[in-house]
C-alpha cells in the first residue's frame, strides 16, 4: 500500500491540490477508480503489517464470520477503527458499512477524538461504545458498529497511519458477501 499511497501523493501535487481539501478529495475519489487496489495488494505492504490491532488506530485485514450462515451480508476484508477490546476479540467501527461520501464526512466528526493534531503513526482516536451511543441516532458510525472474533481474523493487521486515513477511506476494496455493496449501503442509510 505504500506504492499506492505514495503514488496518489505525488499526483495530488502535481496536480497543484492541497492534501485534506474538498477538491482534493474529489481528485482522489477519481484517482483511486483508476489504481484498481485490492486486497491482495494492501497485504503485500509488509511494513504496515502487524500481529495486533489497537484501539483507536485504523486497519484492513481478512475475516470470516463465525455467524455469517446467519447474517443478510458480510464484510471479508474490513476497515475498521477499533473501539473496545474483549478477551475474544473486539469491537469496532467497519467503515466498508457506509458509502464513501460518508466515510469522509465520519472521520471529520470523529476527528475532534483525536489524540493529537499531528495527524501521523501517533495520533489514534479515543473512542468508545458508550461515547458513539451517546451521540445522535443520526450519526454514521451507527451502521459500522460490529464485533470482531480474535479466533476469525484471518490475515495479519494492516495499519493505517492518521495521514492516510481519508485515501484507506475511499479505496474500493470492501468484499461484501450475499450481498451487493448499493444494497449494503442503502440498508445503512436508513439507520442515520
Amino acid at each position: 500500500m505504500a506504492y499506492l499511497i505514495t503514488r496518489i501523493n505525488q499526483e495530488l501535487q502535481k496536480s497543484g491540490y492541497t492534501a485534506g481539501t474538498r477538491r482534493a478529495r474529489d481528485w482522489l475519489r477519481a484517482k483511486i477508480g483508476e489504481l484498481s487496489p485490492t486486497p491482495a495488494t494492501i497485504l503485500k505492504d509488509k511494513q504496515r503489517l502487524k500481529n495486533t490491532q489497537f484501539i483507536g488506530g485504523m486497519f484492513f485485514f481478512y475475516y470470516d464470520p463465525k455467524t455469517k450462515d446467519s447474517l443478510p451480508y458480510y464484510d471479508r476484508f474490513p476497515l475498521v477503527i477499533p473501539i473496545e477490546r474483549y478477551s475474544d476479540g473486539f469491537l469496532g467501527l467497519n467503515l466498508h458499512y457506509i458509502h464513501p461520501k460518508q466515510r469522509i464526512i465520519l472521520l471529520d466528526k470523529l476527528s475532534e477524538y483525536a489524540t493529537n493534531d499531528k495527524y501521523d503513526a501517533t495520533t489514534k482516536l479515543r473512542l468508545s461504545y458508550s461515547l458513539l451511543s451517546a451521540a445522535s441516532k443520526s450519526f454514521e458510525a451507527t451502521p459500522c458498529i460490529k464485533r470482531y472474533l480474535a479466533n476469525h481474523v484471518q490475515s495479519r493487521f494492516v495499519s493505517i497511519d492518521a495521514n492516510e486515513w481519508d485515501i484507506a477511506a475511499l479505496l474500493p476494496v470492501e468484499r461484501f458477501e450475499k450481498a451487493s455493496t448499493g444494497k449494503v449501503w442503502s440498508d445503512s442509510r436508513k439507520k442515520f
